[in-house]
């Protein structure tokens, strides 16, 4: 079958580097004289029929401007369905009403978990591009617009740390991260976070936070940062004998998005974590006995880790993983997703790309993590 026109389609959380691929697609589509249709906010403008043609002309240096053009939206098609199997069926005959001849979708597991099933299902002509700010698809060593936030959220502690220095403060910063951490662990190793909490490895409140910040005080540090990712968790022994402010069932009854992901946001993890530090007088104590008053406030970075301009590493990993996705719509070669190796672009099935990765006991980043934060204060005790 020759390729005339296909669809291009963006979906879940947006991130720097996502027209970068859109960009990276058109060229190499006007190149082989194939025409390309934007369909807006994600699934939703699937279903829908909400297209705007893409004009290479009309777009030079795409790659250089964040966000999406094509709007993005957590849409679920498959929510309701009696049976993936004939939703599938019915989804990839949308084909036909849009004027397609294959379709590539760029998005993280939810996203390209859609398209998998259209192509399993019903051997639907899809392509897709893994992205994901949290870096945690299994398929791929990173993503695009992972670094751009990566370093956003590492600037942000740098700055933190010279207030935190200047009042003598606790600052407990959130970073994105529901299910896998490698947001907060990679910008807290690089900007020396003196405590970084992650969901692979929950936390003890005692032992992992309170403690240190005393043995911090007690080694003349007047200032601490800890870097936590949203979905980072206490262990369940810490949670009914540590907080006060939140309980397991608390937790258990958050909103679900619409693939049935716990909203963790909503948590407000960082804002849990300073109310419970507030609480604890024998905390207060440790620092009014070094001369220090014990101040701890929360810095949510949100939305924010996603906004701007990509970086140069995601500009051009975004273009190169658009070129490659068109190549492989070109090949005929559907049901399959572009991956980093490496330095190297190469191809594996949607069904093993979009599982979960998550940062593993033995990763070297742990053990940088556990060093930071004991070497400094054992290394100043008197």
């Amino acid at each position: 079958m020759v390729i005339k026109k296909i669809g291009i389609l963006t979906g879940g959380g947006d991130c720097p580097g996502l027209n970068s691929v859109i960009y990276g697609i058109m060229l190499k589509a006007y190149n082989s004289n194939v025409n390309c249709i934007g369909i807006l906010k994600g699934w939703k403008g699937f279903v829908e029929n909400d297209t705007i043609p893409l004009k290479i002309a009309e777009h030079d240096d795409l790659h250089t401007i964040g966000g999406t053009i094509l709007y993005t939206s957590r849409t679920n098609p498959f929510k309701g369905a009696t049976s993936k199997q004939e939703k599938a069926k019915e989804l990839t005959e949308k084909f036909n009403e849009l004027g397609i001849d294959a379709l590539i979708a760029i998005g993280g597991d939810d996203t390209l978990g859609v398209a998998d099933a259209m192509h399993k299902f019903a051997n639907a002509k899809v392509v897709g591009v893994p992205k994901t700010i949290d870096n945690d698809l299994a398929g791929t060593h990173y993503t695009f617009g992972f670094w751009s936030a990566v370093q956003l959220a590492s600037n942000t502690l740098d700055n933190l740390t010279t207030t935190a220095h200047s009042h003598q403060r606790v600052f407990v910063v959130e970073i994105m991260g529901r299910d896998a951490g490698f947001l907060t662990m990679y910008s807290g190793i690089s900007a020396g976070a003196d405590i970084i909490l992650i969901p692979e490895t929950p936390f003890d409140l005692e032992k992992d936070v309170i403690d240190v910040l005393k043995k911090r005080v007690n080694a003349g540090y007047k200032y601490h940062i800890i870097a936590t990712s949203e979905g980072a968790y206490p262990k369940l022994e810490s949670l009914n004998r540590d907080f006060k402010t939140i309980s397991k069932e608390a937790i258990d009854k958050l909103p679900k998005d619409p693939f049935g992901n716990p909203l963790l946001v909503q948590l407000n993890i960082s804002q849990i974590i300073v109310k419970e530090l507030n609480l604890r007088d024998d905390l207060k104590e440790e620092f009014q006995k070094n001369g220090v008053e014990f101040e701890c406030r929360s810095v949510v970075l949100g939305h924010t880790m996603r906004a701007g301009t990509p970086n140069s590493f995601d500009r051009i990993l975004g273009l190169r993983f658009g070129l490659a996705a068109m190549k492989l719509v070109l090949e005929g070669n559907f049901g399959n997703m572009v991956s980093l190796q490496g330095n190297k672009i190469k191809v594996v099935p949607l069904s093993e790309g979009v599982k979960k990765k998550y940062i593993t006991a033995e990763n070297d980043k742990m053990e940088l993590r556990d060093l930071l934060v004991k070497i400094r204060y054992l290394s100043k005790q008197k």
